[in-house]
Order: structure tokens, then sequence, then C-alpha cells
């Protein structure tokens, strides 16, 4: 099995498992990858996504080159929903997403860390999109990530040189969370999850679906937008429990409906 995927106690972790090729994706692991996230938006039992590759060297090192299937033109024109790994540009699954980047984040891999939303690396990780390098460019949610989550110059000197930057250098420039030793990544990732286990369900994933919506809207418009999600939250007796839990200075218990 080329990804491994694992539920427990409200958590699912997804890990790419091919240590041999620095966990690059190859056809048969994109379609297990599709296959897990239409899984998670379907679920009601889990409430944050733990993204990771196997070994030590690397999260992900993008696609995998050494028997690519098609040319640069048809591997763009084909469908690919929610962009590299399925989860780079994916708006449709409202649960977190938090990355443990364990090593080299290249590429398609790196694309993939830019569509999670809290990102926790180890000390050794680094990040780069070489497409150009070998002649390819970051089809999959490189070009179109990166430049929103960094000043346009910053991104602009990795897209056009291939450069490679480290965690300290991806924490300065707001790309990731948390950088810490790798002896610590699991205990950091683990804090990171309680956080937001200790939050209702329901309104954690209302807040990722009202930010993924209203990103690109003016402040007012995207103030006025009632997203399914949001009502939900509101109307749910998690809305409830947490004002209970409040005012009789309690921890709340999320059913997450």
């Amino acid at each position: 099995m080329t990804v491994r995927y694992e539920l427990r106690e409200r958590v699912a972790t997804v890990t790419i498992d091919r240590p041999e090729t620095l966990n690059a994706i190859d056809l048969a692991s994109e379609t297990e990858l599709q296959r897990i996230w239409s899984d998670l938006e379907q679920r009601d039992d889990v409430c944050v996504v733990v993204l990771t590759g196997a070994g030590e060297r690397a999260f992900c090192v993008g696609a995998d080159m050494k028997n690519p299937s098609t040319s640069g033109l048809e591997y763009w024109a084909r469908a690919r929903p929610g962009g590299f790994g399925g989860i780079a540009l994916r708006d449709s699954l409202n649960l977190p997403v938090v990355a443990r980047v364990n090593g080299f984040a290249l590429g398609g891999g790196f694309e993939m860390v830019l569509g999670c939303d809290i990102v926790v690396a180890c000390s050794e990780a680094s990040f780069g999109l070489p497409e150009p390098l070998v002649g390819r460019m970051p089809l999959d949610g490189g070009m179109t990530l990166l430049q929103r989550q960094i000043p346009h110059r910053l991104a602009m000197g990795m897209l056009l040189t291939g450069q490679r930057i480290d965690a300290a250098r991806a924490l300065e420039w707001g790309l990731i969370n948390e950088v810490v030793p790798r002896a610590e990544l699991d205990d950091a990732v683990a804090r990171w999850v309680d956080r937001i286990l200790a939050c209702a369900p329901l309104s954690v994933q209302a807040i990722k679906q009202v930010v993924r919506a209203t990103g690109s809207m003016a402040p007012a418009e995207a103030q006025a937008l009632r997203l399914p999600a949001l009502v939900a939250a509101l109307q749910s007796e998690d809305s409830r429990e947490g004002v209970r839990a409040f005012r009789e200075k309690r921890k709340p218990v999320w059913r997450g409906r």
C-alpha cells in the first residue's frame, strides 16, 4: 500500500508510504489519496487530519519523475480534483489538516503543504518548487497558492529560480507555524491536534469554510455570506453546550452536532 490511512480518537492520519522514492507520488498513490480525501469529506467521526510522509528524509518530493506516464502538457490537461495529491487546491474538505513535515517538501509535496491549514516541520525540513529546473512548472497549486501566502517578491524568487528554503526561513516568511528538532516533531504535532480538538468541531469546520470561500472577497461581501457550515455550527447542540460549559466553569463536551 502506497498510502496509509489510520483513524483513531477523532484524528485521521494520512501517510505517504513510499520512502524508497522520497515519498514521490505515482498514479497509484494519487488515486489512493483522492479516495481518502473523498472519504474524509463524508465522515462525521473525524475532527482533524494529519498529513505526513514515511521515513525521516522526506515529506514528499512531488511527482515520481523516474517513470513519468505523461508529457508535461498531457499532465496539465488531465483533471486532478483538488490539485496535487488531491489536497493542494481542495475546497470541499472542511476538516482542518495539519502537515507534519519530516524532511523534503518539494514540488508537489510543497504544493500539498500549501494546501494544509497548520504546518509543523522538523528543523531539517526544506521547501521548494524546483519544476523550472527540469523544464516543468508547479501546475497543481504552486503558482497560484505561493503568491497568496507570502509577499510577491519572495514568491517570485522561489518560483523563478527553483530556490529551496530551509525550515527556519519558511517560518520567518510565515509559510509554516512551528519548527522543532526532529525528536520533538510528533509531540509538537500532537499539541496542535489537541488544541484543535479542544474547539467545537463544527465551529472549526465553519471557520475553515468561511476563510477558504471569502479570501478574495471584500470584507463587507464576505461578512454577508451565509455558508452552510456556518449556519449549521450556529444552530448546533455544541453551540449551546459551549455557552453552558463557560457558565458552569467546566470543559465542554463536544458531540459534533
